[in-house]
């Protein structure tokens, strides 16, 4: 892609209202823009990135036979009057009345639509079990939206569920979908950990937690440094982080560490929660019998977020090469009256976007200082910068954006870096 026939209008200044270094910076790059409090438009930049996450995440659920489908993020509200959520779930719930005075809600999460379309589809044991998915916009009305898309009213999620026929089929369907979930986090390239979690308005018997590890994540972790135990410590009855820290691992093994953690994904064995109370059954031996279900979640916007509070620098920001918009980003430095420089790169543009390199060319007639400031806030891992020397020597120069290492190449070894 070209800056000339791109939408890219980066600020020089940090929004005054932005606390969080990822709100900053998401700004700062023209990845989004707000429309009211905890609403944003995702702009070309960020929707970019976006998909790269859900491209991830939706190869990942496929690989492990899950199947996509599409729910309405409008939701009749006798159906959360069934599962008894309409009061348990609290003023997050944005309700409202259709032209005929029906209730429903704007779906926060989608619980109750997808065991309601279980009762219609899951007729026998032939059709145990399963795992649908989406991904989806989901709209709750936080009483305080901040820190950007990380505390966002509407945000795109995908949500899975699952049914089985009995706990220990639902057990062994979560122990499954947790490993998808790591290979997701592992090839987003993201430090994370798997914690005992609260499982809330969603309900359940067992919930887990995936943070993003960064200092300005909200929950405080508590991790053994001789085992893999791990938990959010609102589950323990010591809530102190300073009397927490370096005490006896309840497991009996080593001492808690604390560490911060942003929370991207979820996961419930919910048992029979909702097939209880809305009536999903199948029959066994004669006998009807409620189907067990699991709920699995992910938090697609926020992963951006938290993938920026976890790599950035006083530049701007160091993406993961798996979700970063483009793998490099030519720079070129006074093409103004210099043919030779502007035919050299543009034959580099094209012959890397023929060998499928995503590109960013930033053919714009500014100075070089510009050019170099945004490329280092957009966070793109290489950068290649031609000059009136280089375009003379048929060479460009790479700089690797995490680390500003430099190498001097042959543009015809380009192509060649990049595959390897």
């Amino acid at each position: 892609m070209k800056a000339s026939l791109y939408h890219f209008k980066t600020l020089r200044d940090t929004p005054s209202d932005a606390e969080l270094i990822s709100h900053k910076l998401m700004i700062k790059a023209n990845m989004i823009k707000p429309i009211a409090s905890g609403i944003y438009t995702w702009l070309p930049l960020g929707t970019l990135i976006l998909k790269k996450v859900e491209n991830i995440i939706r190869e990942e659920l496929n690989r492990g036979n899950c199947l996509e489908i599409i729910m309405p993020l409008v939701q009749p509200k006798d159906l959360w009057d069934q599962s008894g959520r309409s009061k348990e779930y609290g003023p997050e719930l944005l309700g409202f009345k259709d032209r005929n005075k029906r209730d429903f809600y704007l779906g926060p999460t989608h619980e109750e639509i997808i065991t309601e379309i279980a009762k219609k589809e899951i007729s026998s044991l032939k059709d145990l079990p399963k795992i649908f998915y989406q991904i989806k916009d989901k709209f709750r009305d936080e009483i305080r939206p901040r820190f950007g898309v990380m505390r966002a009213r509407e945000f795109l999620m995908k949500d899975a569920y699952s049914f089985d026929i009995d706990e220990i089929s639902m057990h062994e369907t979560y122990s499954n979908m947790k490993n998808v979930y790591k290979n997701i986090f592992d090839r987003i390239g993201l430090d994370y950990r798997i914690v005992s979690a609260d499982s809330g308005s969603i309900g359940g018997d067992k919930s887990e937690e995936f943070h993003v590890l960064a200092d300005s994540g909200e929950d405080t972790l508590a991790f053994s440094n001789k085992s893999d135990f791990a938990i959010n410590i609102e589950l323990l009855d010591e809530k102190d982080p300073k009397k927490i820290s370096g005490m006896p691992s309840p497991d009996g093994n080593g001492n808690l560490n604390l560490k911060k953690g942003i929370e991207v994904g979820h996961i419930f064995q919910l048992g029979t929660k909702y097939s209880k109370s809305m009536g999903l059954t199948v029959q066994k031996d004669n006998v009807l019998q409620e189907i067990f279900m699991g709920c699995y979640g992910i938090g697609v916007s926020r992963i951006v977020a938290a993938a920026i509070e976890q790599n950035f620098d006083d530049d701007g920001i160091l993406f993961p090469e798996s979700i970063s918009p483009f793998q490099c980003y030519i720079i070129l430095i006074n093409q103004r009256d210099n043919p030779q420089l502007n035919s050299e790169a543009e034959k580099l543009y094209l012959e890397l976007k023929k060998n499928d390199i995503e590109v960013f060319f930033d053919d714009r007639d500014l100075n070089p200082g510009v050019k170099f400031r945004d490329a280092n806030l957009m966070g793109v891992p290489y950068q290649l910068v031609m000059g009136e020397k280089t375009a003379d020597n048929q060479t460009v120069e790479l700089i690797k954006r995490i680390d500003q290492q430099k190498e001097v190449l042959k543009l015809n070894e380009i192509i060649n870096k990049f595959k390897s």
